[in-house]
């Protein structure tokens, strides 16, 4: 007995270790490649490709000749797109998108609906989201494809067991169990994850030495969040989803956050903040519902044309970020930093004074080997996280089982 769950455990993890060697790749590996990614023999990888081609799991794609340009041409593998799909949700402020996802990571059909986030009841905004996934699912290019499973990202905290969203800025409503309500409407997985944890799950699936071990994801937009990932794994925390920069104290009974509290770190860097004082309003001033892009870079512009009110409030800005990173590097070590969104397009009038406030701090003695990257697209990360996280659960968790109840469920 013992020894056939172990080697159910090995078919398992090596069937694993194909998928995601294909799914990394963002090629068409060959088996001989999967081999020395893997570390697996090529007989093993061949027994395994075969299976996984038979399932329709993968299938073979390009051949090209080998380096020595004799012998049988190497054949590369690649996802088969029709295996399955998912949808991924994304709720921000004002905005509700989602999108139906291809096993190979394409995008079949996209939604992208405004709506007035602050002001609709809970029923309401239930409602909406659940009618857009009707509509997603109901689309004429799922037609030939099996939804396994959702993953709907939003603009607070969720629970670490991924199933509701605890809290939110954008809308008064807490506590909805979007996940129970999902599944018992459509019958299909759901995971409730928080938007900046998605942001930091594709920028870690982009393969490159800085997004590797340790490193770190600020959203600058309407609102401050963070994803955080610590020796290779994201950080979650064990009630909610951790990673609440924004709405870290940075002054005490300081200025008026959306949150309702006063100091947090996004009451400076957020869009309505920095707009709040390039305008010369108060500190406690109701905070803008939200602020169009265009007009955060026509603030952007005059900041950048000379000294004004406009330039102090994105250094402003930059400080309550600068000392808020600052003190987190104290706690965990330097890592790499990136700026996600439309506030990431003014970094330039930002950095000098976060990097001044870095090194004032306990965790910036090291301040000069600090590296930021800008990526102002938060919606394609968010979706691109979200796509990654339900399609690599597909992968460990039902089509690396190879088992007659994984064959069912995907046939079914």
């Amino acid at each position: 007995m013992t020894v056939g769950i172990r080697h159910d455990d090995l078919r398992r993890r090596n069937r694993a270790m194909v998928i995601s060697a294909v799914r990394r790749s963002g090629q068409e590996p060959s088996r001989t490649e999967i081999t020395a990614i893997t570390g697996l023999s090529h007989s093993t990888i061949s027994a395994i490709s075969s299976d996984l081609i038979a399932e329709g799991i993968l299938r073979e794609g390009r051949s090209e000749p080998t380096a020595s340009k004799r012998g049988r041409p190497q054949v590369g593998l690649q996802l088969d797109p029709g295996a399955a799909a998912v949808l991924t949700v994304v709720l921000s402020l004002n905005l509700l998108t989602a999108a139906a996802i291809d096993y190979a990571g394409n995008i079949l059909a996209e939604e992208t609906r405004r709506l007035d986030t602050l002001s609709l009841p809970r029923e309401a905004l239930i409602r909406e989201c659940v009618d857009m996934v009707r509509r997603r699912l109901d689309d004429r290019s799922l037609a030939e494809h099996r939804v396994l499973r959702i993953a709907f990202a939003v603009q607070g905290t969720a629970d670490s067991q991924a199933r509701t969203m605890l809290w939110t800025p954008i809308t008064p409503h807490g506590d909805i169990p979007f996940a129970d309500i999902l599944e018992k409407a459509f019958g299909i997985p759901v995971i409730v994850e928080n938007d900046c944890n998605m942001m930091a799950v594709a920028l870690r699936w982009r393969g490159t030495d800085r997004y590797r071990d340790d490193f770190i994801a600020v959203l600058l937009s309407h609102g401050i969040g963070m994803g955080i990932v610590l020796n290779g794994e994201l950080f979650i925390g064990t009630q909610s989803s951790g990673g609440e920069f924004g709405h870290m104290i940075h002054k005490p009974k300081g200025a008026r956050c959306r949150c309702g509290r006063h100091g947090c770190v996004e009451a400076y860097a957020g869009n309505y903040a920095i707009w709040r004082n390039a305008h010369g309003l108060d500190e406690n001033t109701e905070p803008a519902a939200d602020i169009p892009d265009d007009e955060m870079l026509s603030l952007a512009g005059k900041a950048r044309a000379g000294a004004g009110p406009e330039r102090d409030a994105y250094e402003q800005a930059g400080s309550a970020l600068g000392y808020s990173l600052g003190s987190l590097f104290s706690v965990i070590d330097p890592a790499p930093v990136t700026f996600v969104g439309i506030g990431a397009t003014a970094f330039d009038l930002i950095e000098p004074a976060l990097r001044r406030a870095i090194a004032e701090t306990a965790g910036g003695q090291y301040s000069d080997s600090i590296v930021f990257a800008t990526e102002p697209k938060e919606q394609i990360l968010i979706r691109e996280g979200c796509a990654m996280r339900a399609l690599t659960f597909i992968d460990q968790e039902i089509f690396a089982l190879g088992s007659p109840a994984a064959l069912a469920l995907q046939e079914s």
